[in-house]
């Protein structure tokens, strides 16, 4: 798996430009030199299976790998069954819009939230409720070609530390991380300094996950406003105050020669931060050769 740059949407550039279409993306993204992109379904599955076929042929066509977020509202934690059931609808349908797409594989998703409940009642509710949904999916044939990536979250009651994303990976061999990278930065106080803060994260997955699947992980990646209760709103490049700083993540990501898909969610800036990043990751790159 070689790694691939993107942008989860198209930020103030494809405004700019006067596009209305989703049928402009996939060239608009190849001209800002990416290779992949995050379609989101966040808000719900506003979108015509037809139109996914049609715009996942342009998308091949440029050798453009696209990757789905489903909707934020997923809860696996939540006690209510009928509730649990909705949120293994929408991974359904994320499959299928990924399959509609055609040149996709990721699906990525928020694993739930635990409110007034005891975290680790949540957690065990989680883990059981994914055991059983993708050993349905397993038997239904939904894992071919296919990733479901949980993803770390920025705030204190959301489930989602970088170890309890990893510990939900090991349910299933075609589940793989979303390593968002402001949000551990958000949760954790501005813990991402330096390469060693990023190595221990990657070590560690390495370690209980394998090399297979974290060449197959996601990673999202944007600097983070946050504040006593975790992540408040997404920046740019260009804030000098909240990071983390994108460049000792490319090192690592090239020293450990990782084929992540690596997503920009920088606030409006999406494509042109992706560029950055992987401009300085293939700069960093060739230093080594």
């Amino acid at each position: 798996m070689a790694i691939r740059f993107g942008s989860s949407g198209c930020g103030i550039e494809f405004a700019e430009e006067d596009n209305s279409s989703l049928l402009f993306v996939p060239d608009f993204i190849k001209r800002k030199g990416l290779n992949a992109f995050e379609y989101s379904f966040g808000h719900g599955y506003r979108m015509h299976e037809e139109t996914a076929r049609e715009v996942g042929l342009l998308f091949r066509k440029y050798d453009i790998k696209v990757s789905i977020h489903a909707p934020y509202y997923i809860n696996f934690a939540n006690p209510d069954e009928e509730m649990y059931h909705k949120s293994e609808g929408y991974l359904r349908t994320g499959i299928k819009f990924l399959r509609a797409f055609g040149y996709a594989d990721h699906l990525v998703f928020h694993s739930g939230s635990c409110g007034k409940e005891d975290r680790q009642i949540c957690l065990d509710r989680i883990k059981y409720r994914f055991e059983k949904t993708f050993d349905k999916f397993e038997k239904e044939g939904l894992f071919k070609d296919i990733w479901l990536c949980p993803e770390t979250m920025g705030k204190p009651l959301q489930i989602g530390s970088y170890k309890e994303v990893v510990d939900f990976c090991l349910i299933h061999p075609k589940v793989v991380p979303t390593f968002d990278f402001g949000h551990i930065n958000a949760l954790t106080q501005g813990s991402l300094k330096g390469k060693d803060d990023y190595k221990r994260i990657i070590d560690y997955s390495i370690e209980k996950l394998g090399k297979e699947k974290m060449d197959n992980c996601h990673i999202h990646f944007s600097k983070i406003q946050y504040g006593e209760k975790g992540e408040i709103r997404h920046l740019n490049f260009e804030d000098d105050i909240y990071g983390p700083d994108y460049e000792p993540l490319m090192e690592i990501l090239a020293d450990y020669k990782l084929g992540a898909r690596v997503i920009s969610e920088s606030a409006g800036m999406q494509p042109r931060d992706a560029k950055i990043m992987k401009d300085y990751f293939e700069k960093y790159s060739n230093s080594l050769k």
